[in-house]
């Protein structure tokens, strides 16, 4: 993690704007619009204007925007929804993604992680992207998520692991592989890979969160943490010797655990974060648990990341229901983290 200098501490929040055709726009717009009653801290929308004007038209909701620099943005805040303009354009068509906003999409993806990297924002946070576009309009990488730390070991010249974690009021929950096919899972999972996600959270639990000694529990990938090898190997053979080798670290580290009884309440108070197998096994309990609430963190950047736990809604997008809870705890946690007081409280 960089340290911020002052001036980056004093920036705003870079926010990009996610898919054009899903919620972003309009969640963006709102949690503006709450800046006093939520106490929502400053940050700028990397967007096309027109679409955030077009957007707001549709809502009938009454907006000011300020065509703005990230250095101006917190001057701007209090009165108009800073938005930094894109070069690309981005059509307002609310449920009907088009892989022609593609450029758009990365392009606030890039100038957001540049801006943090140069002082001139304190933190990203993204709205949500869809995939399927994306991938139509010849992008390679799986995700969100793989994307930083593609930009983020562009930057710095250097490898980066990314570790993908939702943290809501009850629950933090790690997904060790993330955007693959669950029968790519087996083959994909490792104990190299089950350790070094495990160092990663226990030292961004410690540095960002102020967790002095985070407990990580281990979710088994089989049944039954794979009933001593009666159902799978790999929990013996992959996950056992990876948990053993975080605990001679000097991690707090405990597992295979069964993971149909990690997640209750009791159970919660046993440790800080689980390290899940594969992506469902960790995002179904922190959705079920807090959907509006819970933030996704991106650990082991060299940058502060958080972005909403959901995806674009397009099912949803344009009617003026997307409630921006998630979106507006990802800003909080963001600053906080960004500020280095997050003091190990969760979204």
């Amino acid at each position: 993690m960089v340290t911020p200098s002052p001036a980056a501490a004093a920036a705003p929040l870079a926010l990009s704007v996610g898919d054009p055709s899903g919620v972003g726009p309009e969640i963006a717009i709102a949690a503006w619009r709450l800046r006093k009653d939520a106490a929502v801290p400053p940050f700028y929308l990397l967007a096309d204007p027109d679409l955030i004007a077009a957007r707001a038209k549709r809502l009938g909701v009454s907006l000011d925007i300020a065509k703005t620099t990230p250095q101006a943005a917190c001057e701007a805040f209090s009165r108009a929804l800073p938005v930094v303009s894109l070069a690309a354009r981005l059509a307002d068509t609310p449920g009907l993604p088009d892989r022609a906003n593609a450029a758009g999409i990365v392009e606030a993806i890039d100038r957001a992680v540049a801006d943090c990297i140069a002082g001139a924002a304190a933190a990203v946070v993204t709205c949500p992207i869809a995939k399927k576009p994306l991938y139509d309009a010849g992008f390679a990488f799986p995700g969100h998520t793989e994307y930083l730390a593609h930009l983020a070991s562009h930057h710095f010249g250097r490898s980066i692991l990314p570790v993908m974690m939702l943290a809501g009021p009850d629950l933090r929950t790690v997904p060790v592989t993330i955007h693959i096919a669950l029968a790519e899972v087996p083959k994909a999972l490792t104990s190299d890979l089950v350790i070094e996600t495990g160092r990663i959270v226990a030292r961004d639990l410690r540095d960002q969160f102020g967790i002095v000694a985070p407990r990580l529990a281990v979710a088994g990938l089989n049944p039954h943490a794979g009933e001593g090898g009666a159902m799978g190997q790999e929990d013996l053979r992959v996950v056992a010797p990876a948990v053993e080798r975080l605990r001679a670290e000097g991690i707090d580290a405990f597992g295979p655990l069964p993971a149909d009884t990690l997640f209750h309440a009791r159970a919660r108070q046993g440790y800080d974060a689980v390290l899940c197998m594969y992506h469902d096994q960790a995002l179904i309990p922190a959705k079920m648990l807090a959907f509006d609430e819970a933030v996704n963190v991106t650990l082991g950047l060299p940058f502060v990341r958080t972005s909403p736990d959901h995806g674009t809604a397009f099912d949803i997008a344009g009617k003026g229901v997307a409630r921006p809870d998630s979106l507006i705890a990802a800003l909080k946690l963001a600053r906080r983290l960004a500020d280095g007081s997050a003091g190990g409280q969760q979204a």
